[in-house]
């Protein structure tokens, strides 16, 4: 679980985001940090009870920094206004797919897997394993533990079909995507409870069959 002063922090920053507010409430900023990587440690906790890949991985790992780089941005705003954690083999900067947690109160958090915009050579093995194996696929979208959770794959799509494959292709749907993304809602009032981390994990475990998949395809 975590603290509703944590969610307020995220609020609070969203409304004041600037480096003097910011300075200012840095020893809240320090507590929020503590409390997201207690959740984080919990989780993976949960998942190394069912895969060993997360057995060596810190909560440290895992989490994303809240400042934002600005460089080649418009906004120019330093802080992200959520908290965001990526779970798989080596935490959150593995190029496969894997787990993600969004933390953003205001009906925004999110347990969520897959692989968003991976590179021209890994979008190419995926479309490849999709096309090899897409009865496999099918069949692990069309559970009903799966259905139950997922609205099924998200991603921005190619407008033609891409290169190598016909339209009477029965994957064409999943081959002309250029992200394999599903999540699932966290509502305000779960992330206060103290069964958090479990239904996060739980979340998480539902879409492994999926993050399986497409790590088999790229490694």
């Amino acid at each position: 679980m975590l603290q509703s002063a944590t969610l307020s922090f995220i609020a609070n920053i969203a409304e004041n985001n600037n480096k003097p507010w910011f300075d200012e409430h840095r020893d809240e900023y320090l507590a929020v940090k503590t409390d997201f990587e207690q959740l984080v440690a919990e989780v993976l906790g949960l998942l190394a009870n069912t895969d060993s890949v997360f057995e060596e991985v810190m909560a440290k790992d895992c989490i994303m920094r809240i400042f934002r780089d600005v460089r080649f941005s418009k906004d120019k705003t330093p802080y992200k206004t959520n908290l965001g954690a990526g779970f798989s083999k080596g935490g959150r900067k593995f190029e496969g797919a894997g787990y993600y947690l969004h933390i953003q109160p205001g009906g925004q958090s999110f347990a969520g897997g897959g692989i968003w915009m991976p590179e021209a050579p890994v979008l190419k093995k995926i479309r490849q394993e999709i096309d090899y194996n897409y009865p496999e696929l099918e069949s692990i979208v069309s559970k009903p533990e799966f259905k139950q959770l997922f609205s099924g794959i998200e991603g921005e799509e190619l407008k033609k079909i891409p290169q190598g494959y016909t339209e009477d292709n029965p994957a064409l749907a999943y081959l002309k995507k250029k992200s394999f993304t599903v999540s699932a809602p966290i509502k305000d009032n779960e992330l206060t409870q103290k069964g958090l981390a479990k239904h996060i994990a739980a979340t998480f475990a539902a879409m492994k069959p999926l993050v399986d998949f497409l790590n088999k395809a790229v490694a």
